[in-house]
Order: structure tokens, then C-alpha cells, then sequence
């Protein structure tokens, strides 16, 4: 590896290995070692998230990917990981332990057109190194695409490898996925895009909680959040739960100042809502 600086849940920095696609993290919310997978070098995405920690985003798609590079790196960092003293010199005590391959990075991942061949690349790495049904292979994505056949494919090979998707979804109302996510996708086809994902992969929703100009998530933005989870639940969506999160590390977007962490409370009285309505909740503040 490129540099042995220590890793921590705060330090997500893509180029911590000194590779173009894989990445190493300290997972807050995986509790181990996550692999990441970079598919957004270019730091290109078709949302641009308030609350997103890219440097210099902007919109567009993934780059065309170099397959023999991408699965050259991720062999190099399972071998140092599984065979080195990977865990030792830079994983602190207690976290050293693999706990998935995680595509996410500096964009939508789902958004590389060679998204299956990527798939089935990383399950035949994960073979090679005995890993299928030990780890997970976690796929962090706006849902935006999941009506494309590709992503679909996808996600139907994924599900083979102990695949899982945390799906975002940070707000039920047009306003508000205009306000967070930046994006004037319709939150009925954004809700009709959850459904197939949790029929092709296990899935999670993914929603961040902060507060804008220092207000909390408003009423009706909860209300609306509410009656998505009552939805899913009406016609048996088969969704795992909700991972729910605060800020944990400053956004990098221009809206930066505007937003600030809630207590730890709101979180927690918002968690019990979400499960009242039917959803477990894993919340990471």
C-alpha cells in the first residue's frame, strides 16, 4: 500500500491507498473494514446531495472503467488486508475485522455501463479469496438507474454474492428530494425504483437527517417519510429496514454552512417513529 497513515471512521479519503478505484474505510455504520469501490473517479454523479463530502462534484455518469486495473487493485488490498499487516498497522483495535466490499466512491456507481461485468468481477475475486457468504458486498446508490436492464442484471448477480443495497432515500416529497438531493426525479418513480430493487436484492433505505438553517426535519417532511415506510409495508415491498444516519463529517458541497448535525435525540425519537410505522432502524448518529 502507498501510505500506512491510520484509518479512522472520520477519515474516508479515497487515496488513502493510492489506487484509482479501491479504497480502504473504517465503516461507522459496518462496524469493520469496508473495501470501497470507486466507480466515480472523475467525481461525476447524476445527484449532487447537500450533504455529499466530494470535493469538486459535479453531474454527470462514471467514466469508462478499466477492468483489469480495477480487479488488479482489489486483489492487491484483500491480499494486504487478509495476508498483510494491513489490519495491524493501520486498522485500530476492535475494528479489525473485514466486513464487506462496498461499491460506492465519489459518485453513482450503478451510473458505469459495464456494472454487471463489475459484479461478476468482484465475485470471482471474493471466490478466490474464499469470501463469498463471509463478507457482504454492499452496493451505496441513489436508485435513480434501477430501472435500466444493466443495473437490474446487476443487482440480480449481487444477490448471489451475500449482496446488499442501501438505497437513498432522505425524503418522500418532490420538494424536499429538490431541496437534499438536488434531483427533480418524481418520488412516486423513485418509490416505484425501491420496489424493484428490494425484489432483485436484499435492501436498505438510506437516509440522512440533518438540520438546514438550523431546523430539523419539518412536520410534513416526516409525515411524508411516515406514510412512504406505511406504503412499503401495505404492499409487502420487501425492504430490511432503515439505516439511518446523521452528519458525521462536513459536507464539501456549497450548502455546507447551512447545514449542522441534530442531537442525538431528535435521531433517536425519529428512529422510534420509523419503527412504529413498521421498519427496524439502525442509527448511526
Amino acid at each position: 500500500m502507498a501510505q500506512s497513515t491510520p484509518l479512522t471512521p472520520v477519515n474516508h479519503d479515497r487515496d488513502s491507498a493510492g489506487m484509482t478505484y479501491v479504497y480502504p474505510v473504517v465503516s461507522r455504520r459496518a462496524g469493520g473494514v469496508s473495501v470501497g469501490v470507486n466507480l466515480n473517479p472523475n467525481n461525476a454523479c447524476n445527484w449532487a446531495c447537500v450533504y455529499c463530502q466530494v470535493p469538486d462534484l459535479v453531474r454527470g455518469t462514471a467514466p469508462e472503467i478499466d477492468l483489469a486495473q480495477l480487479e488488479a487493485e482489489l486483489r492487491a488490498m484483500l491480499d494486504d488486508i487478509l495476508h498483510g499487516d494491513f489490519m495491524q498497522t493501520r486498522v485500530p483495535e476492535g475494528a479489525r475485522r473485514l466486513n464487506d466490499i462496498a461499491l460506492s466512491g465519489n459518485g453513482e456507481p450503478t451510473s458505469a455501463k459495464a456494472f454487471p461485468q463489475i459484479i461478476e468481477l468482484i465475485g470471482r475475486v471474493m471466490a478466490d479469496f474464499d469470501l463469498v457468504g463471509k463478507i457482504k458486498l454492499v452496493l451505496i446508490t441513489n436508485g435513480s438507474l434501477v430501472d435500466r436492464p444493466r443495473v437490474q442484471d446487476g443487482l440480480g448477480k449481487m444477490t448471489a454474492l451475500n449482496g446488499e443495497v442501501w438505497f437513498k432515500f432522505d425524503s418522500a416529497t418532490a420538494a424536499g428530494m429538490r431541496s437534499i438531493n438536488q434531483t427533480r426525479i418524481s418520488p412516486d418513480k423513485q418509490f416505484e425504483r425501491l420496489a424493484v430493487a428490494a425484489r432483485l436484492c436484499p435492501t436498505w433505505l438510506q437516509t440522512c437527517v440533518f438540520a438546514l438553517d438550523g431546523a430539523p426535519l419539518s412536520d410534513a417532511e416526516q409525515a411524508a417519510y411516515l406514510a412512504a415506510v406505511a406504503r412499503i409495508r401495505q404492499q409487502a415491498i420487501p425492504v430490511r429496514g432503515v439505516l439511518l444516519y446523521g452528519l458525521a463529517r462536513p459536507s464539501m458541497q456549497p450548502q455546507a454552512s447551512r447545514l449542522s448535525a441534530l442531537p442525538a435525540e431528535w435521531l433517536e425519537a425519529f428512529a422510534e417513529k420509523i419503527r412504529v410505522a413498521g421498519l427496524p432502524v439502525k442509527l448511526a448518529p
